[in-house]
């Protein structure tokens, strides 16, 4: 078999719970050969962000060229990105360089419900789930693309779903962890509609940090390894 070489764009996290450093472990338990470039320098761990140190953009495509030169590229996720300058700048640079998978991560709003992009990044980050193949949003990220408020129910974030997925003409995962109730199920939902469940029991647990980044990052591998997005979500949701 062939090892699924992906490559995670996105920013770090020192504690390793979150970002590139997630998405390295979870390619690699996914089956794939991980690879990174560094969009931010993030100074974070399990309780919130503490500073971001942001390199010029020239530095960013110079890392892209590094990879792009020497590595073929099965497979690209895309998690942080931060400003419309970097945002811009990884969509063009993948309009000239074609991979077999995208899966984009919109990272837009904290977890106590900040939003973390300006307008302009929000609408160069909406550019970009328009190229990607699969989007992962949380329930408050799904809220902005979708442009209504976060969904309360289930039925609620599969309508915001379809609505999105038809708009972007892209796939996007409903994820029901930030819902209550016994179960948090994720659904694969397509541009016309169609929804595929995943049946997921809750865990009662506060160690959520990172587990967007990394369910987004297996997703990726399986499916650069060969698997439907159903089959992929369904491997990464029992794997997270």
């Amino acid at each position: 078999m062939t090892i699924p070489r992906v490559l995670s764009i996105a920013g770090t996290d020192p504690t390793g719970g979150a970002g590139i450093q997630a998405d390295i472990k979870a390619i690699c338990e996914a089956g794939g050969f991980a690879m990174t470039v560094v969009t931010a320098l993030v100074a974070q761990n399990t309780h919130g962000v503490r500073g971001i140190h942001t390199p010029d953009t020239g530095f960013l495509t110079a890392q892209l060229d590094a990879v792009f030169d020497d590595v073929t590229v099965d497979a690209v996720k895309i998690g942080m990105l931060g400003t419309a300058e970097i945002t811009r700048t990884v969509t063009a640079y993948l309009q000239e360089h074609r991979v077999p998978v995208l899966v984009v991560d919109p990272v837009m709003v904290a977890t106590s419900g900040d939003r973390l992009l300006t307008a302009d990044a929000e609408a160069a980050l909406v550019e970009l789930c328009r190229a990607a193949d699969v989007i992962t949003p949380n329930l408050a990220e799904l809220a902005v693309l979708a442009g209504t408020r976060t969904a309360a129910t289930v039925d609620e974030a599969l309508d915001q779903g379809r609505g999105l997925a038809a708009d972007l003409g892209t796939t996007v995962i409903v994820k029901g962890g930030h819902l209550s109730g016994a179960s948090a199920d994720n659904s694969v939902v397509t541009p016309d509609g169609t929804v595929h469940t995943v049946p997921v029991a809750r865990v009662a647990t506060n160690n959520t940090h990172g587990t967007g980044c990394s369910l987004s990052s297996a997703l990726t591998t399986r499916l650069a390894a060969g698997q439907s997005t159903p089959e992929a979500l369904a491997w990464a949701t029992g794997w997270l």
